[in-house]
């Protein structure tokens, strides 16, 4: 919403109040960027496993493509060759025409790369930068989600608060501390419903099909357990809560149910979750779409708003430009994870966000974000030998020194991240493409060499 009163209520939960956006990256190099930043938390950046390997030399062939890019003018003799590889390398045949990118030198504030960076693209997965730092910005890296259990007339409530990471071994020491009150209290049989009433019935985000469920995302409630991907995620946690009581000797009588705890209900039971920097890092590295559609939702209510895509969306957005003074300009998301087919942000705002991450002032608040981010050759996570990143010629010397979100649809792929030179200073990059008819690995390869050129690999 634009309008005052949505105004002022976003403002009351941003520190310093409404900030000016940035200006969008501009074609070229070398150019100054305005930076507008909040107020500073003196905590030390991460580094990466290892220094660049910046070299000179010639690329493969390069075929012809649409847009400009920016290359000339820079002082530092390895950007110069960075940035004529990435020249070179944006033309590869398999990103096809339509792709965006840009580098940034986060130490002097320059763009030393930008071939169509303003361009609004499809990000998929790259969303989930913006969703996991709003989401550390509203709640804190430390905030935690509370899972209850609260009884009343015979019923024992499971009531959902948002910890999408809720597991089976959390549910059973629930039911364990449930079991024991109601065996002190004499009771030997209960009722069990679900609460899951903190998040609105589920809907379809704007660019969602019915497809989509619920293999690609769940429905988005309030309520699960080990993450199952099921149309009910409550009744579903519900069932295995009440199986747990009946394995601890208190018979459940009927079947699970959806009711609200009232205020007169008894505590019994609650759980904790992780704190939230955590749960970020484990959705950045595998790109857990569930998790970061309830971090939207999360992130609304802690704003004091309704936990819904709109509202969620409008609460990422003040944060990037109020907060952080990103630049919203061609800016357009529906959703928290990316799924969305209707969602578009250029290369140069990807890149600003990931900016953040390389000041000092931002540790604290958004540490999570750069931990998070996959490691190029990182088992177990999206950029890991499994997924065959960074496995040719062209990426392999950059394995272990570029960190990087990944994002994947049909149609769409993007990655966006960081790494360091030889003399620590920050480079910050993304990249989209979409349309492309070459094989999706084919793509993920041309991919990785920009990422790899920019850490200095040339084959």
């Amino acid at each position: 919403m634009s309008n005052s009163a949505a105004e002022t209520q976003l403002n009351s939960f941003v520190p310093g109040g409404r900030r000016r956006h940035r200006r969008t990256g501009q074609s070229g190099t070398g150019l100054r960027r305005t930076v507008v930043l909040a107020l500073a938390v003196p905590v030390a950046s991460a580094a990466l496993a290892g220094p660049s390997a910046f070299a000179a030399g010639n690329g493969t062939t390069a075929q012809a493509g649409s847009g400009a890019s920016g290359s000339t003018g820079l002082a530092d003799p390895d950007d110069q060759q960075m940035a004529t590889n990435l020249d070179a390398r944006v033309l590869d045949q398999r990103l096809g025409s339509e792709v965006s990118g840009v580098v940034l030198d986060a130490d002097s504030d320059s763009t030393l790369w930008d071939h169509d960076g303003s361009t609004a693209l499809m990000p998929a997965s790259n969303v989930k930068l913006a969703t996991s730092t709003a989401a550390l910005t509203v709640l804190g890296p430390e905030h935690r989600f509370t899972t209850k259990v609260v009884y009343g007339d015979g019923t024992l409530t499971l009531v959902g608060g948002g910890d999408r990471t809720l597991s089976s071994a959390d549910l059973a020491e629930l039911a364990k501390t449930a079991v024991a009150g109601l065996q002190r209290a004499g009771l030997t049989s209960v009722k069990v419903a679900v609460d899951d009433s903190l998040f609105p019935e589920p809907t379809l985000a704007d660019g969602w099909n019915e497809g989509y469920y619920p293999d690609s995302v769940a429905p988005v409630r309030a309520l699960v357990v080990d993450g199952r991907g099921v149309q009910d995620t409550s009744i579903d946690a519900g069932q295995t809560f009440a199986k747990l009581l009946a394995e601890d000797g208190i018979s459940v009588d009927g079947d699970v149910t959806r009711g609200t705890a009232r205020r007169t209900d008894v505590p019994v039971a609650r759980h904790r979750s992780a704190p939230l920097a955590d749960i970020v890092k484990k959705m950045l590295k595998t790109s857990d779409n569930n998790i970061a559609e309830t971090l939207l939702r999360m992130t609304a209510l802690g704003a004091g708003r309704p936990a819904t895509f709109e509202d969620g969306t409008e609460v990422v957005r003040h944060v990037l430009s109020h907060r952080y003074g990103v630049s919203l300009e061609n800016f357009e998301i529906h959703d928290g994870s990316g799924l969305s087919r209707t969602d578009r942000i250029p290369a140069a705002t990807l890149a600003q966000i990931l900016e953040l991450l390389t000041q000092p002032r931002y540790a604290h608040t958004l540490g999570a974000v750069l931990d998070g981010l996959p490691v190029a050759g990182e088992a177990g996570s999206t950029l890991g030998p499994e997924w065959g990143r960074f496995d040719d010629p062209n990426s392999q010397c950059a394995v272990g020194k570029v960190q990087a979100k990944t994002g994947t649809l049909t149609g769409a792929i993007a990655l966006s991240g960081l790494t360091r030179t030889d003399d620590g200073e920050w480079r910050v990059f993304s990249f989209v493409e979409n349309g492309s008819t070459a094989a999706p690995n084919d793509i993920k390869d041309a991919m990785d060499g920009l990422a790899a050129t920019v850490n200095g690999c040339w084959a």
